[in-house]
């Protein structure tokens, strides 16, 4: 199972989402198969709250996983890492049975069906 995580692209204005970019894939560890785990564990590993997800730059980065996160594009400017993940943003799971779109939520995450 994996995850694509969308970060929401917000008119500097209005706060509306104008649009949503790529900004990381998750690879699920083979103990995870709850889509609520696995969620949760996108959610957790797109955070910088001890480092930053998406470099591998920073001595110490406690947030950067290798292993199973892969950073979709390009840094900011100047280098800077990418922001964390937060309410608004999108999570879609793929499974080998198919795919499920889930809005990142005040609590949680609410599924979005087509």
């Amino acid at each position: 199972m994996k995850i694509n995580v969308y970060h929401a692209q917000r008119n500097r204005q209005t706060g509306d989402v104008e649009s949503q970019a790529h900004v990381a894939i998750v690879n699920m560890p083979s103990s995870i198969t709850d889509q609520n785990e696995a969620l949760e564990y996108a959610y957790r590993w797109t955070q910088n709250t001890m480092g930053s997800w998406s470099r591998n730059d920073i001595d110490d980065n406690q947030d950067y996983n290798p292993g199973f996160v892969k950073r979709i594009g390009a840094l900011n400017k100047r280098g800077m890492g990418l922001r964390s993940s937060m309410m608004g943003d999108l999570f879609e799971i793929e499974t080998a049975f198919g795919q499920s779109l889930h809005e990142v939520d005040m609590f949680g995450f609410k599924e979005l069906v087509e």
